[in-house]
């Protein structure tokens, strides 16, 4: 955990492993309340891509596909940069400008990052009638694996300064790719994640379930088990399975039983067929396919069709140049009838091991 979360002091309480020591001052206590992703965005922020270890040989390929996805969410609402300096900035409007993004839409602002993976370093926008307010997680680049990143970490506290708007920070790690919503008290995740010891050793799942809900205001917290392999995440729920309204979920299946991802969605369908919302309904499960494995210099990559961006204007899907990229598209598009569904190619920004959900994190309307 970084320094930034050792020694910050916030406006709550301090926590203890046995859970928390104060609950009256959670968002969920005041509350505050985390929204589905398909409800209204002033936003969507990002964190300008710029690590070239993250798609080594092929970080230019990425931002033609990268700026195709901004100027599609620029066209429904404000999209926001996280970028280093002036020079960082002009660069990124360049790219844009290459696509025709309409930049009026487009806002920067100077919050340096290690990494472009903003769902899960970026802030977590919590609501309570026209109020918004920031969780800052703990952020140690998935276990760790992927130092530095410092600046990653302090980056929600920094959008909390500049807005303006009250802060929560618990003292634990957590990934926005890692936790799914129905905006209506559900969380969805997986214990591959969460339970991964690299994250927060001290804490067991009845405790991480407690944060999960103090901090996202939900009132239960529902989990499958592994996530798809190539995942250096350790599991994250938006590759796998996700709400599309309050009570309907897509799934990605694995079609060819010698693939290994094939068994353990299998078992993550299963779970999901078991599990029930507060008042006892069952999930609606949409089966949608996986495509073919992608595999770039022998390293097969965590390509996923789940891994779509709801935003105002359409809900954009990932792509691979595969014969299943139609089929996925039309899966999605009857699920979301009340905005047009896009695929972008997204076959060179797998290559850093995620996609458009992982890249983007919506900020809500109020």
């Amino acid at each position: 955990m970084s320094e930034h979360h050792k020694s910050n002091t916030s406006n709550l309480s301090d926590f203890q492993t046995s859970g928390l020591s104060d609950v009256s001052k959670t968002p969920k206590a005041q509350g505050y309340h985390f929204p589905a992703e398909w409800t209204k965005h002033e936003a969507t922020w990002l964190s300008w891509p710029h690590k070239e270890e993250s798609w080594p040989g092929k970080i230019e390929t990425i931002y033609e596909p990268y700026c195709q996805f901004i100027k599609i969410v620029a066209t429904g609402e404000k999209v926001r940069i996280n970028v280093r300096d002036e020079a960082m900035k002009a660069s990124a409007i360049a790219h844009l400008q290459k696509v025709d993004a309409d930049l009026s839409q487009i806002e920067f602002y100077f919050n340096e990052s290690n990494d472009a993976w903003c769902r899960d370093h970026g802030p977590a926008f919590v609501v309570k009638g026209n109020k918004k307010a920031i969780i800052d997680w703990g952020y140690n680049a998935w276990g760790g694996k992927y130092p530095p990143f410092d600046l990653d970490d302090i980056i929600p506290t920094k959008i909390a300064k500049q807005f303006n708007l009250p802060l929560f920070m618990p003292d634990i790690v957590m990934e926005g790719g890692s936790v799914e919503f129905n905006g209506a008290g559900t969380i969805l995740t997986s214990t591959a994640c969460l339970l991964n010891e690299n994250r927060n050793p001290h804490l067991n799942k009845e405790q991480i379930e407690t944060y999960l809900k103090e901090f996202y205001g939900a009132g239960q917290v529902l989990w499958v088990g592994d996530g798809i392999i190539g995942d250096d995440t350790d599991g994250h729920i938006d590759d796998i399975t996700r709400f599309v309204n309050e009570d309907t979920v897509l799934t990605v299946l694995e079609s060819n039983p010698l693939d290994e991802n094939h068994i353990l969605l299998q078992e993550n369908y299963q779970a999901l067929k078991e599990m029930r919302l507060p008042d006892g309904r069952p999930l609606n499960i949409i089966k949608l396919p996986m495509p073919s494995p992608v595999i770039h210099e022998d390293t097969r990559l965590p390509a996923s069709y789940a891994n779509f961006y709801i935003a105002n204007a359409a809900v954009i899907v990932p792509t691979f140049r595969d014969v299943n990229d139609k089929i996925a598209l039309e899966i999605i598009q009857k699920a979301f009838p009340d905005r047009p569904v896009v695929g972008i190619d997204s076959t060179d920004i797998i290559w850093g091991l995620g996609s458009f959900h992982c890249l983007s994190q919506q900020e809500p309307a109020v």
